[in-house]
């Protein structure tokens, strides 16, 4: 991940406040490396970065909201399964026009 996507990612508010060190520097901990592995998932994933402030908001604001994320999982993980349909029908296509090439003389 790219020091201008950290340093977004917590100007956002997608991350928690991260500690700096006696020379400024930001010092990130465990929590921060488990929130970033999950937000570069669901980033990979095509979840637009509201989507995904919603789902740290539903996050922090307690077990009560696990509902509420897991259906925002459910609506990504469709879509999600959408792009890879049209990945593979672009891959067809692709695969019919390599094989049409090479079978030129």
């Amino acid at each position: 991940m790219s020091l201008d996507t950290l340093r977004y990612y917590e100007r956002v508010g997608l991350i928690p406040v991260v500690r700096r060190d006696g020379a400024g520097r930001r010092v990130y901990g465990e929590e921060h490396l488990r929130y970033l592995d999950a937000l570069r998932c669901l980033r990979r994933g095509g979840m637009p970065v509201r989507e995904m402030q919603r789902y740290v908001a539903l996050a922090r604001a307690g077990q009560h909201t696990a509902a509420d994320r897991a259906e925002l999982l459910e609506r990504h993980r469709e879509s999600i399964l959408d792009r890879i349909a049209e990945l593979q029908e672009a891959l067809v296509t692709v695969d019919e026009k390599i094989a049409y090439y090479r079978s030129l003389p």
